[in-house]
């Protein structure tokens, strides 16, 4: 199982991004070994149609779940056809390893 939570930053420590299709980075963490691979975000700077751009580079990374604040329209549209399951509500004022470790402990 892969998580995606987008963020702020490349590191665990890094805060969560609210915004799912204008995030800096979404995390690709292994919960199992809490390995991550950060990823830029290609769609953070576009005009229009950040939020597919951004759903397409997780679901071509393997994420089956996703933590965020909140997804647009299209973007959810993409999200759940790829069977990726959504995760939002989350703040920017946490940690991308907190968020993960309280996904995982409910």
């Amino acid at each position: 199982m892969k998580i995606a939570v987008t963020s702020t930053g490349g590191s665990m420590d890094a805060l969560v991004s609210e915004q799912f299709g204008r995030c800096q980075y979404f995390l690709i963490v292994d919960p199992e070994t809490m390995k991550f691979e950060a990823v830029s975000n290609l769609g953070e700077q576009m005009q229009n149609g950040a939020g597919p751009k951004a759903a397409e580079l997780i679901i071509n990374k393997g994420a089956e779940i996703l933590l965020t604040g909140r997804v647009g329209d299209k973007a959810e549209e993409a999200l759940k056809k790829s069977g990726i399951k959504i995760v939002d509500g989350y703040k920017g004022t946490i940690k991308v390893k907190d968020a993960v470790n309280s996904y995982l402990s409910k």
